[in-house]
């Protein structure tokens, strides 16, 4: 058990390598940064993949069936003595204590081990993909860094901790994104990014406030036992506003409506971080985080609507967009948007293990697509659009059998990864509830015909038809080296087994995924009652009644990505540089709307960023700049100025008063009044003892001679 019992150096070996680069890598040789970062990361997954191997063992035993192994370091915000306090939902004083804690369970230890693979393989494609580019240690510094962040995320006991992770993979994309930092675009979109997560971040804190105040504890453990309690009604109002605060934290790292806005632009980072932010890190973070939090959604029945109506609206808003896209990278992230929404979708609907399994197949075989692309650009000299590609094929044979089977797997063709976790989360939407979703199934099932279509549009255009490249960039195409096509061979095969693991009771098969991630998603007791020999009857039941629909929703699922590949085949074959889009050539006007996004950034830069005048009014920040501005200028300034003209004004006549009031009546005045009366007796006053001496004598002569007289 030393694995487990040290799970929390997992995330550490990570950070170290991040460390040594920011602090020695300017001065190491990029074979040494390739050693140590790579080594960390395929050290990280050794070790995850023995902590869950050792945490099903332990799990296994009575005194420990099914229940999450959890270890403290310390006490890192608050103490248990009860100084710092508030009152639970009863009222009961409750310490507030956050611990430096780590989790491992069926959900964390799924999300431990393609983290941990996928990014294993990314690191190892990005020594090749980035073998000639500047600043070799810093990316691989920002990627262990990334990678430290997202494993203390899916690795915390509590929300605390998990926010400190959450925090870190938005960081580190803003890092990412913009690491081509002489280029504008590519700062625009790191700034982006960084913007619009902190308003679902800020949402995520307030809810957090709600769950500590309401349950008196932050601990994933302690706020699921009293959520299944009993002590609370369904529809609590509090904690339907936790779930939705929670949500829109979701929305903004997990990319969906409204706030997806900055995931399209992360294609300006280098491949290898699309990669990584799409598959395995920063945007499966709101959906591991409303998954974790599934105890508190069921008891908020409005949220859980809130979530799949969102999911299910954002996924085919964003794979109409992904339709007429051309950049190859801008399509992979319309349906990275795309994806996301069916796994809120599931979430919604109360399928959490769906949602979860769609999270697993989704990461193997969209790190594919993105590394494939990346192939791709590496072939075409840094080309990105597809529309001056074409007959690839034969030129990067690795490179196109290993997408052609990820897009497979992501068109949902059976028996790739991508059919079982697509239509789990299908069929689950269809039946819950009596059929309460069917609207959200439909959505669902015409956003899988636009998935396949997308899909291999992009293959036709890429690797099919004319080549539409110059003639420089075509005598420079070739393979990838080894570092890039291995990690594709491997993922390939992923994204082919990976779904076998959910292989469902309607094909014979036992679901050994569910199976695995149940205990997190249902009551001890509701598990415990299902392993007996009723609950295995009362499922079997269920389960014959119900396989003929199922298998009809399957042949359905499976038509519309055939019919989405056959007409992308019609449309893309034989593609030459005159070729046009059949979406153009057919309406226009929904082809530009498309290829415009909805215009939904022109709507951001008119509503909030004021980028756009709406006729000569400026809206959102610049329009509030200038009009603080135009305040500042006529307003404050006016007040000012005229501020300043009271008090010269009073200035001058508190001069005038002082020299003709003050200093004329009240003191030269009265001395000019002294000096005229004291003018007779001034005639006497020479000041001269001698002349006084005289008077003094002639006047006493003459006193005498006035006496002697009379």
């Amino acid at each position: 058990m030393l694995l487990l019992s040290h799970i929390w150096l997992i995330p550490l070996l990570p950070a170290f390598g991040a460390v040594v680069m920011f602090f020695f890598g300017r001065k190491l040789q990029k074979a040494s940064v390739s050693a140590v970062c790579v080594g960390v990361i395929v050290l990280a997954f050794v070790m995850a993949c023995g902590a869950v191997w050792q945490y099903n063992a332990w799990s296994s035993l009575p005194e420990h069936y099914r229940q999450p192994y959890q270890t403290v370091l310390y006490t890192w915000l608050g103490s248990g003595t009860g100084h710092l306090t508030y009152a639970t939902h009863n009222g009961t004083p409750a310490p507030f204590q956050a611990d430096a804690g780590f989790l491992l369970d069926p959900l964390s230890s799924i999300w431990l081990l393609f983290v941990t693979g996928v990014g294993m393989l990314i690191h190892i494609y990005s020594v090749g993909y980035m073998a000639h580019e500047g600043g070799y240690y810093r990316f691989f510094g920002y990627l262990n860094l990334f990678m430290f962040s997202m494993l203390t995320l899916i690795l915390a006991n509590n929300y605390v901790l998990l926010f400190v992770g959450w925090e870190g993979v938005g960081l580190c994309s803003y890092l990412l994104i913009g690491f081509y930092f002489h280029r504008k675009s590519a700062t625009d979109a790191g700034n982006k990014a960084f913007i619009v997560n902190r308003i679902g971040d800020a949402a995520f804190i307030l809810g957090m406030f709600f769950i500590a105040w309401y349950f008196g504890s932050l601990r994933f453990t302690d706020v699921t036992q009293i959520a299944r309690g009993g002590q609370f009604a369904v529809g609590d109002p509090i904690i339907t506003a936790a779930t939705l605060l929670l949500f829109i934290g979701a929305c903004g790292k997990s990319a969906q409506l409204p706030l997806y806005i900055w995931l399209p632009d992360a294609m300006e980072g280098p491949t290898p971080v699309s990669a990584l932010i799409h598959a395995a890190t920063m945007v499966t973070a709101g959906v591991y985080m409303v998954a974790r939090s599934n105890a508190l959604f069921v008891l908020a029945p409005a949220s859980m609507k809130t979530v799949a109506i969102i999911g299910a609206i954002t996924a085919m808003f964003a794979a109409s967009i992904g339709l007429v896209q051309n950049d190859i990278k801008r399509v992979l992230a319309y349906s990275t948007v795309s994806q996301l929404g069916y796994m809120f979708l599931a979430l919604g609907v109360g399928a959490f293990a769906a949602g979860v399994f769609h999270v697993f197949t989704h990461a193997f075989f969209k790190a594919l697509l993105f590394l494939g692309a990346g192939s791709v650009i590496h072939a075409m000299s840094g080309e990105q659009d597809m529309r001056h590609m074409g007959d690839l094929w034969h030129r990067t044979r690795t490179t196109h059998a290993t997408m052609f089977i990820a897009t497979l797997a992501i068109a949902g063709i059976f028996p790739f990864a991508g059919f079982f976790s697509k239509d789990a989360i299908l069929w689950e939407t269809w039946s819950r509830e009596g059929g309460a979703y069917r609207t959200l199934w439909v959505v669902g099932y015409v956003t899988a015909f636009m998935t396949a279509f997308y899909m291999f549009r992009l293959m036709y255009l890429t690797f099919h038809g004319r080549p539409r490249m110059s003639h420089e960039v075509e005598h420079h195409i070739h393979e990838s080296p080894r570092s890039m096509t291995v990690p594709l061979i491997v993922l390939a095969l992923c994204a082919i087994g990976a779904g076998w693991l959910g292989w469902p009771h309607s094909l014979y098969g036992s679901d050994r995924f569910t199976k695995f991630v149940e205990p997190v998603f249902q009551p001890e007791a509701r598990v415990l009652q299902l392993e007996g020999q009723t609950g295995q009857l009362v499922a079997g039941v269920e389960e014959e009644k119900n396989t003929g629909t199922e298998w009809l929703l399957m042949g359905l699922s499976l038509a519309a990505a055939v019919a989405g590949w056959g007409v992308a085949w019609r449309s893309y074959r034989h593609a030459d540089k005159n070729y046009v889009e059949p979406i153009a050539a057919a309406a226009p006007p929904v082809y530009k709307v498309l290829l415009n996004k909805y215009y939904v950034d022109e709507g951001y830069d008119y509503v909030f960023t004021g980028r756009r005048k709406v006729g000569n009014v400026r809206l959102g920040v610049l329009g509030l700049g200038e009009a603080s501005s135009w305040f500042d200028t006529y307003v404050v300034d006016g007040l000012v100025n005229f501020a300043g003209w009271i008090t010269r004004l009073a200035a001058t006549i508190s001069s005038w008063w002082d020299k003709f009031i003050i200093d004329g009546i009240g003191v030269n005045g009265p001395a000019i009044l002294a000096r005229m009366l004291s003018y007779p007796a001034r005639l006497f006053e020479w000041g001269l003892v001698q002349w006084y001496a005289l008077v003094m004598t002639a006047g006493l002569v003459g006193f005498m001679l006035y006496y002697v007289w009379h």
